[in-house]
């Protein structure tokens, strides 16, 4: 098999790959700040020792985590017109699949951040007046944020990884502009070959600024 990379230059990186690369972009980024937002509502429900919030949170973080995000992406992008009466569409069905399913993940890691601030901390901002509320927002939250950053941006970049399992609804992602530059140019053996290069350059960059990120954590703690 002989294999040819001469087809992949400037030109067709702007056409077929750099629309899939924003929208592979758009994707994390939105789905990482709203699954953050989600994951520590979540998060705080399930550590308020009141069941009517902790048993249905445990319920949602529970039920998302047991099911394969493909199967999630395929229901929601099903569902969701049935239930509406109308399409959203691909990338949008993308969108809120992902912010919902990835909350689940984030907040069993903010949960874990939550815990790791000492109960003094808690103890301190009662003793000068403050509610639960104030001392959950002011408090204990910039600490478990903190704590947690690497963590995060972890899933961040697992979540990236995962966008390219839209393709089973037809988004217009990453993965789609290389298969479709490699099938419009009947080069499916290169395209896939370059795209896994791409993700690893991408993902394990990403990585090596976690890890530098961890290291300054632990340095200031």
């Amino acid at each position: 098999m002989n294999l040819d990379f001469g087809f992949l230059n400037w030109g067709v990186v702007g056409s077929y790959v750099l629309q899939g690369f924003y929208f592979s972009v758009q994707l994390t980024l939105v789905a990482m700040v709203g699954g953050i937002a989600l994951g520590t509502a979540l998060a705080l429900m399930r550590l308020s020792g009141k069941p009517m919030l902790a048993l249905p949170a445990a319920a949602y973080i529970n039920t998302m985590r047991s099911i394969p995000l493909v199967m999630v992406i395929l229901w929601f992008f099903l569902l969701i017109p049935f239930l509406i009466g109308r399409p959203l569409g691909a990338e949008i069905s993308a969108i809120v699949t992902f912010t919902l399913f990835e909350a689940a993940y984030y907040a069993e890691i903010m949960r874990a951040g939550i815990q790791s601030v000492p109960k003094g901390q808690t103890y301190a901002g009662y003793a000068v007046g403050m509610s639960y509320g104030q001392t959950m927002q002011l408090v204990v939250l910039p600490q478990a944020f903190r704590n947690m950053l690497p963590v995060l941006f972890t899933q961040t970049i697992i979540l990236f990884q995962d966008t390219s399992l839209v393709y089973a609804i037809g988004a217009y992602d990453l993965l789609k502009g290389f298969e479709t530059a490699g099938r419009n140019f009947n080069r499916p053996v290169e395209t896939y070959l370059v795209a896994a290069a791409v993700y690893f350059v991408i993902c394990f960059s990403l990585s090596m600024l976690v890890r530098r990120l961890q290291k300054k954590i632990a340095i200031i703690r």
